[in-house]
């Protein structure tokens, strides 16, 4: 994300804050104001806190650049400021620490933290919040420890996320069958749809594009196949159908039955007696794959293949 500035303003202390990297970036004299203490204090404990091995410098230390100033200036993040906060206890350092929990659960529910880094910061509040409640016992941290729990339980989701955004997905798939779905009867899966009542055009393949693309998905050259595994023909089979548009109605809709028809042909469609892809999540994908650059192929079977494995 961007370098956002977000203001702090309680108990008669207003601060421009950095927010960048998904936390917060304080100056030594935006502590002091902060924590009501002179620069010398902020300054001594900080030095203290580096000295004593607590953090380390190089990956919470910032050099940042705002107005009015001939060069950067030393900024500290979060982490710091918690340390910090650790050893000079005040009313303004209360107010602080509940506000800096709110803005980071803000920032978390609308998705920019999502990867295991980012959780640790998090953790890294709920601790903030336990030490808080020893200054001011009306503090409430279980929302905190809750929304920790659910988005804890989604890390792998979200790592997948972070994966798609950084374009490193890697390619899964290990199943393989020397079976192969069968043109005819998937037409015939296909015409039984209940669309086929309300459109005279719905399913009408275009010169056998359809058939083509199955041809594709079991190709093979030189003896070895295109693709090799079931999840990867499964992933390919669906971008296929969807992007290709072999029927002259319905791509969309029979993508999304085809790819159904495929996995429950190969035994893919539940795993430990669930449903390997819902309702929701084939949605999603079929509108994913309709909206995408061309040029995102690869990403985007790479990413159903995750799902599948």
């Amino acid at each position: 994300m961007k370098n956002e500035i977000v203001i702090f303003d309680n108990q008669n202390v207003k601060l421009e804050v950095n927010m960048k990297d998904e936390t917060v970036w304080l100056n030594q004299m935006q502590m002091a104001e902060l924590f009501d203490k002179d620069r010398t204090v902020i300054t001594r404990h900080i030095n203290n806190i580096f000295k004593e091995g607590e953090l380390d410098k190089k990956t919470n230390v910032q050099k940042l650049h705002i107005p009015n100033s001939d060069k950067p200036v030393t900024f500290y993040n979060l982490d710091v400021i918690i340390s910090v906060g650790y050893r000079v206890k005040s009313k303004n350092g209360v107010a602080f620490r509940k506000w800096a929990n709110k803005i980071l659960k803000d920032y978390l529910i609308k998705g920019y933290a999502i990867n295991e880094k980012r959780l640790k910061a998090l953790e890294k509040t709920i601790e903030l919040i336990d030490i808080a409640n020893r200054l001011d016992d009306r503090l409430e941290d279980k929302d905190a420890k809750g929304i920790l729990k659910v988005i804890t339980s989604y890390t792998k989701a979200l790592d997948l996320l972070d994966d798609y955004d950084h374009k490193t997905l890697k390619v899964k798939g290990t199943n393989k069958s020397l079976k192969k779905i069968d043109y005819e009867e998937c037409m015939n899966v296909i015409n039984t749809l209940k669309f086929n009542e309300s459109s005279d055009i719905f399913a009408l393949e275009r010169d056998y594009g359809f058939k083509a693309i199955i041809d594709t998905i079991y190709q093979t050259f030189d003896g070895e196949e295109l693709y090799k595994t079931t999840e990867e023909k499964a992933a390919n089979f669906l971008y296929l159908t969807v992007k290709n548009h072999a029927f002259i109605d319905g791509n969309k809709r029979i993508a999304a039955t085809m790819f159904i028809y495929f996995l429950n042909y190969y035994n893919m469609l539940y795993k430990d007696n669930a449903l390997v892809i819902d309702n929701n999540t084939l949605t999603a994908l079929t509108l994913l794959i309709a909206e995408s650059n061309p040029k995102e192929k690869d990403l985007i079977t790479a990413l159903i293949m995750n799902f599948l494995a």
